[in-house]
């Protein structure tokens, strides 16, 4: 590792390697392709790195478990009601409409879409959505910001129609989002919705709220490239393709079980005690 060598650089090249194994008289001659050959075939890549963030919600098993009890049609060990509803809520910030300087041009034999580099502003939307796990069906609006007052009426949105203003019970899968979190939240939704129950996840656990995977599908599929010449071509896109997702997905085949959270879990506190140092 470069820590090790007292050379300011955070990762070593193959000619970086080669030049330590021979001033370590490891060996007395080896070329750079011959360390690039063998650290490709190797297990350990050292030119690689990922990041990751450590569950710190000591009650992270607790709060992710009754989301993924959700997804099984389950709550407090009781089978949900088909009348009875789960939805995934969140929020996608800064959509902006980037107008470009030069018109794009389509692709052509052997080139792809060219898209011009610079841009005029065109203003930004944030866009809030509530995803019906077991439905598949995505209801969304348009705001200039975030906040408790655009959440809120995404709530009223939602729940002023069918199939949630006749439900049981509507249970909203959320972050903790600064427009929704804490207890002052879920007395505020409750009040005016007796129906709607907040199951608020841990902290960091946004792979596991599945309006994120709509997130992602929304923005390879309709936002990229961002190429839009106002603000109500960016709302009309997202609305739209709303509609479009609803005509041609199915609820998502989510497979990840408490029993895998808790061997995750387990394999995660064994590499927390593998970095602590020792006593």
């Amino acid at each position: 590792m470069p820590a090790t060598l007292g050379v300011p650089l955070s990762r070593l090249s193959t000619a970086d390697v080669a030049r330590e194994v021979r001033r370590a008289g490891i060996v007395a001659t080896i070329s750079d392709k011959t360390v690039w050959r063998w650290l490709h075939d190797d297990a350990i890549r050292l030119w690689q790195h990922r990041t990751w963030i450590f569950p710190r919600d000591p009650a992270f098993a607790v709060k992710a478990g009754r989301m993924l009890d959700l997804y099984a049609r389950q709550w407090q060990g009781r089978r949900l009601d088909a009348d009875e509803f789960v939805l995934s809520t969140d929020e996608k910030t800064s959509i902006q409409a980037r107008v470009r300087l030069h018109p794009s041009t389509p692709p052509g034999p052997g080139r792809p879409m060219w898209v011009e580099h610079e841009y005029r502003r065109g203003g930004a939307w944030a866009y809030l959505a509530a995803l019906d796990v077991y439905r598949a069906n995505v209801f969304g609006r348009c705001e200039p910001t975030t906040g408790i007052a655009p959440f809120d009426r995404l709530v009223a949105q939602v729940m002023g129609q069918s199939p949630s203003r006749e439900a049981r019970r509507v249970f909203w899968i959320m972050d903790n989002g600064s427009s929704h979190r804490g207890e002052a939240s879920v007395q505020r939704l409750q009040s005016a919705f007796p129906t709607l129950v907040p199951v608020h996840g841990p902290v960091h656990a946004s792979w596991l709220n599945q309006i994120e995977i709509y997130f992602s599908i929304l923005q390879r599929k309709a936002l990229t490239p961002n190429d839009f010449s106002s603000l109500a071509d960016v709302e009309d896109r997202l609305l739209g393709f709303e509609r479009y997702y609803e005509s041609i997905a199915a609820p998502f085949d989510w497979r990840f079980t408490k029993d895998d959270l808790d061997a995750l879990m387990g394999k995660l506190e064994t590499a927390a005690d593998a970095l602590r140092p020792a006593a």
